[in-house]
């Protein structure tokens, strides 16, 4: 007997942004297989009884393989078991969500994707400011500022990301941001064009901090948290 794999998409961190199917799945489950930042109040929904296991990677911390964290869900869903991984943010947004897919995929086991509100979305709620606008900020695009490595990606689209009319969302940026400005600068990009940066949002330990591409390098030098982050520059980043 072959179980389900649930991909259930947390949101940001705050509980009370789960969508109604992320809550029911999560009260169904026999499993479920957490990331680090979809823990705390978001498992109280999970029921009584349900295997709880984490299987969070952060950067710069010892975490689980990838290949194991497939391993664990076609396990888990070969017993029969109804499985919801558990990710943060939108489950199809930088969560290696399509490696695992993939290890379903081969195994024969069925699965679902529910959507989640990505912390892009929270972010730019949490610091009042809209995506888009007409004229002045017609497209937003989101980039992550790491590779496998830890390093800055080498095949980055400069132009698109020195567009002076886009909204641009870096994510997991922190570290690289310093040579990312750098390039963006000498791209084009006005080291005066605004800059966010968001951390932990959603939760109580929510901070934001507004600069611009040339200053946000030492504001997050001297001020950012060890939280999750974002980073949004572009027009309507102030």
């Amino acid at each position: 007997m072959t179980g389900f794999v649930s991909f259930v998409s947390s949101g940001p961190g705050d509980p009370e942004l789960l969508t109604l199917k992320a809550v029911a799945r999560l009260q169904a489950a026999d499993v479920v297989l957490f990331d680090d930042l979809s823990s705390g109040p978001i498992l109280a929904h999970a029921r009584e009884g349900a295997d709880l296991v984490g299987v969070g990677k952060r950067a710069g911390r010892l975490s689980p393989k990838q290949d194991h964290v497939s391993r664990l869900l076609v396990d888990y869903a070969q017993t029969g078991a109804r499985v919801v991984r558990l990710k943060s943010g939108d489950s199809g947004m930088f969560g290696r969500l399509e490696e695992e897919i993939t290890a379903l995929r081969d195994a024969g086991i069925s699965y679902e994707v529910i959507p989640g509100v990505s912390s892009a979305m929270a972010a730019a709620a949490a610091a009042g400011i809209p995506l888009t606008r007409r004229l002045t900020a017609r497209r937003v695009q989101f980039v992550t500022g790491h590779d496998v490595t830890g390093s800055l990606p080498g095949d980055l689209n400069l132009a698109a990301l020195a567009d002076p009319s886009a909204t641009t969302v870096i994510f997991m940026g922190k570290r690289t941001f310093p040579e990312l400005a750098g390039l963006l600068i000498g791209a084009g990009l006005s080291p005066q064009t605004p800059a966010l940066l968001a951390e932990s949002v959603s939760t109580p330990a929510q901070k934001i901090t507004r600069g611009t591409v040339g200053t946000m390098a030492d504001l997050i030098a001297s001020e950012a948290e060890d939280g999750p982050a974002l980073i949004l520059i572009g027009p309507l980043a102030e």
